[in-house]
């Protein structure tokens, strides 16, 4: 018996066999999850995601396009899905952009506004489209799950507006999680570490902080990204069941450390 047995839902964010999101939803179908998920609209996008995912073991994958950066696909997506999986258990959000032209060290304070407003729509305010839509899908109650960083409460140099995003996506995530939590909807934030995925690496500074990390956390070392996808089976699964509104560190110890 795996620890998600019959549950179903849909994971976006996964690009390439680095992603985050593949990590996450790889450890989730090992529990025993069926998957749906998301891409960039694209026969490139198409492609380099379903490989990732067929790759792993998974056989005709659902895929569905989805510009979340548009209104008309997310709804698009949420009744394609509703009329796959009937009813959904979790929802995965491993979003985020911006422009990287400003994560770079010493460029916060010339972001422009569209710049911002960019990065808060697709890192932040996707969660509360997806969920709003998610919840309707979601009869018997589930779990969303999205995934923060550091940077949103301390400053990380270069990661800038980015910090900016991912603070509100966890003032998003506890809104939530209060107004959700009536339908058995739980709403949590998973706060990983460095990783070596292809949007930390457009982060200025990045091999310093792998550096950093590995000399100053208490496990004197970088997580692996696999220990991500397997922090998220807790909370996706019922092991979880009574937590909501949280930020779970996933990152060696790092984020207790003053330094």
């Amino acid at each position: 018996m795996g620890l998600l047995d019959g549950r179903k839902g849909i994971v976006f964010g996964v690009a390439n066999e680095r992603s985050i999101a593949w990590h996450i939803a790889r450890n989730l179908i090992e529990h025993g999850a069926v998957c749906g998920f998301s891409y960039l609209p694209g026969e490139k996008m198409e492609r380099r995601a379903r490989k990732t995912i067929e790759s792993g073991g998974v056989t005709d994958p659902w895929l569905h396009p989805c510009d979340v950066s548009r209104d008309s696909d997310l709804d698009t997506l949420f009744a394609a899905a509703r009329e796959q999986f009937g009813t959904i258990h979790f929802v995965v959000h491993s979003l985020a952009f911006a422009n990287k032209d400003y994560l770079q060290i010493g460029r916060f304070v010339q972001t422009p506004r569209d710049v911002f407003s960019q990065a808060l729509d697709i890192s932040a305010f996707t969660l509360v489209g997806i969920a709003n839509r998610a919840r309707l899908l979601m009869p018997d109650g589930g779990s969303i799950l999205a995934m923060s960083y550091y940077g949103a409460e301390k400053v990380i140099p270069g990661y800038n507006v980015m910090g900016v995003a991912k603070a509100a996506l966890e003032a998003c995530t506890r809104y939530l999680a209060a107004e959700l939590g009536s339908q058995r909807i739980r709403v949590n934030t998973l706060s990983a570490g460095p990783c070596r995925t292809l949007s930390a690496m457009a982060v200025g500074g990045i091999d310093e902080m792998f550096d950093w990390v590995e000399k100053k956390a208490p496990l004197r070392r970088n997580i692996d990204t696999d220990e991500v996808g397997k922090t998220a089976v807790y909370l996706i699964s019922e092991l979880s069941s009574g937590v909501t509104g949280e930020n779970l560190y996933v990152d060696a110890g790092y984020n207790t450390i003053g330094l």
